[in-house]
């Protein structure tokens, strides 16, 4: 008998109030009839950062390697990984170009590394369109931003 590799769907949102600002993130992952919601926020972060994290934390939360297709608003990633421009970053020692350095290296990274451990397919959805998954990591990601005590980012 052949284990099957688990299937998982992840919905992810950052969030910023001011960027920088206080921000949070949100995040649904769906696997058959079961459902996880999390969401965490720092006192000070921006809101491309806070998408990162998202996507970081959902893939964070797989116990085993998995076949995911994850929904982001943030074109940012979506581009970054598909086109490859956060792989090539990572080759050129987090620059952009021979200029410019890349933004927020320390998560990129990580998203790499979690990337490169599990089967993922990144898909852009339009923000505040209507989608309930999407509305669902946004509420959480506000709600996350606006707790007292939030810890500091450590990247930023």
């Amino acid at each position: 008998m052949t284990d099957k590799i688990p299937e998982i769907t992840i919905y992810t949102d950052g969030a910023c109030s001011g960027n920088p600002g206080p921000g949070g993130y949100g995040i649904v992952l769906l696997s058959g009839q079961h459902r996880k919601e999390l969401s965490g926020g720092y006192r000070l972060t921006t809101n491309n950062r806070m998408e990162l994290m998202a996507a970081i934390v959902g893939l964070q939360a797989l116990k085993y390697p998995s076949l995911v297709t994850l929904y982001t608003d943030s074109k940012y990633i979506v581009d970054a990984i598909t086109q490859g421009w956060a792989k090539r970053w990572r080759e050129n020692n987090w620059k952009r170009n021979k200029k410019e350095k890349a933004m927020n290296p320390d998560l990129w990274e990580k998203l790499l590394d979690l990337y490169n451990q599990h089967q993922v397919e990144f898909y852009w959805v339009r923000g505040h369109s209507g989608n309930v998954e999407n509305e669902r990591c946004d509420k959480l990601a506000v709600q996350a931003s606006q707790q007292s005590d939030l810890p500091p980012d450590p990247g930023y």
